[in-house]
């Protein structure tokens, strides 16, 4: 590269020393030829321009050619074989937890909290947590606005509750609601939602006509809970839930939404019981058979007509009565009371006697299958490692807030129950009775997140 340099500095110089020379020759010879007329005015020739030649060092070998350079398709480009988990474009997920609906994906292997983006603290009537997904799942039942409870006045402070707490979430927290009336279920959303101040609007719209008033009493009949995951080594669970949708199949419907934190509000808490399995066909007709057998006895079929009968006449009279006692109860600043299911204990309340009371057949189906908590502990466990443990998840924390009436008896066992569900989910729970304690326990609105 140098010696090209040198070579064309000297090239230069020559070329340029011979226009010089020609122009020099040519203009003596013109002053010699010309005799009979002045010559002109010859402008002094200037010397050439100094050619600076800058001599730089050579440039680095390329590792190339550039004329060997090709564009390849990126299809062509063959990338290491690596797993990388990422979800599909039908799940929605946020970098911080893998949000999305049931069984959404994750960018972080489902390692939740790396990031924090969506954290929020968690506060329902004094039970707390910190989590990016949550979800709240409300018993919305009759036994739930009883008068024993507060009726329907102490419903709204529940509906007030998680109200504040969904508008007091962070941007980047998901939650959902689902509602349950024993064995109907009815979600807010389809999957999770972020958090703000729209969806928040939204959601008080939907959850403001449930338990409201007489009319709007419980969930209308719908959707079942249906959970969707079957356990080899417990195939009878799946059918037994399925086909009895129990406080516990809700709960698996919420376990398999890919949560951290579940929120429930409970009147009725059974912790690792509750869960019927069928019965064999010996047994159905078995009981089928008794039930016929009784009713063939012509005196028993005497005692329901005369019952039935009665209780058409009763009906109307409880009817006549709830009308009166609501009267009453508007003058004194009082909800309505709203009337239980059982009928005899509506005949109770309003101090009626039944003159043929109910004669109490044999049911048409054998009696209920229940599994004991030992076992359904085993089959919750077997559950955990199917939905989080395999897929490096963390289980969420259950809490359970159980809602009974003042004088209603829980016993020692039966809290038992529930603190051994809660701890085995690494949650709390917490026991209010009546409308003052749970209004006097709301703690969402205290809550603040950015």
């Amino acid at each position: 590269m140098l010696m090209k340099v040198i070579l064309i500095s000297v090239l230069v110089h020559v070329v340029a020393g011979f226009v010089a020379g020609v122009v020099t020759i040519a203009t003596i010879v013109m002053q010699e030829d010309a005799q009979f007329e002045e010559p002109p005015a010859v402008q002094e020739e200037k010397p050439p321009k100094e050619v600076k030649v800058v001599i730089k060092p050579p440039a680095p070998k390329q590792s190339m050619p550039m004329s060997n350079l090709r564009m390849r398709p990126v299809a062509n480009i063959a990338v290491a074989d690596v797993d990388v988990d990422l979800p599909s474009m039908d799940e929605s997920f946020t970098v911080s937890a893998g949000i999305g609906g049931v069984g959404g994906g994750s960018l972080l292997s489902g390692a939740r909290g790396n990031i924090g983006i969506g954290m929020s603290d968690v506060s329902v009537f004094g039970l707390k947590t910190r989590a990016e997904r949550v979800l709240f799942v409300i018993d919305a039942s009759r036994r739930m606005v009883l008068d024993q409870k507060g009726g329907l006045n102490s419903y709204r402070v529940i509906k007030d509750e998680i109200s504040d707490m969904i508008g007091n979430l962070s941007a980047g927290t998901l939650f959902n609601v689902m509602l349950y009336d024993y064995g109907q279920v009815q979600m807010f959303k389809p999957q999770l939602v972020p958090a703000g101040a729209e969806i928040t609007a939204e959601f008080h719209q939907w959850f403001a006509p449930v338990n409201s008033n007489l009319s709007n009493i419980g969930l209308p009949k719908g959707k079942r809970a249906q959970v969707a995951t079957k356990l080899d080594k417990y195939p009878e669970f799946y059918e037994g839930l399925r086909m009895d949708a129990t406080e516990q199949a809700v709960i698996q419907t919420a376990l398999e939404m890919n949560v951290d934190a579940i929120f429930q509000i409970a009147g009725r808490h059974r912790g690792f019981t509750g869960i019927r399995l069928k019965n064999t066909p010996q047994e159905i007709a078995a009981a089928k058979a008794t039930r016929a057998k009784w009713l063939a006895d012509l005196k028993n079929a005497e005692l329901i007509k005369a019952h039935e009968n009665e209780k058409l006449e009763m009906k109307k009279r409880i009817e006549a009565a709830h009308k009166k006692d609501t009267e009453k109860r508007a003058k004194q600043g009082l909800p309505p009371k709203v009337l239980e299911k059982h009928f005899d204990n509506n005949v109770k309340y309003f101090g009626f006697k039944m003159k043929h009371p109910n004669p109490n057949p044999p049911p048409p189906h054998p009696p209920h299958n229940w599994q004991d908590e030992r076992t359904i502990r085993s089959y919750y466990h077997e559950l955990m490692q199917q939905l989080y443990h395999k897929q490096d998840r963390t289980p969420p924390s259950v809490n359970v807030i159980l809602f009974l009436a003042g004088d209603e008896n829980f016993s020692t066992d039966k809290e038992a129950l529930v603190k051994r569900f809660t701890d085995y989910f690494k949650g709390k729970n917490r026991i209010l009775r009546g409308q003052n304690e749970i209004r006097m326990a709301a703690s969402a609105k205290a809550t603040k997140n950015k």
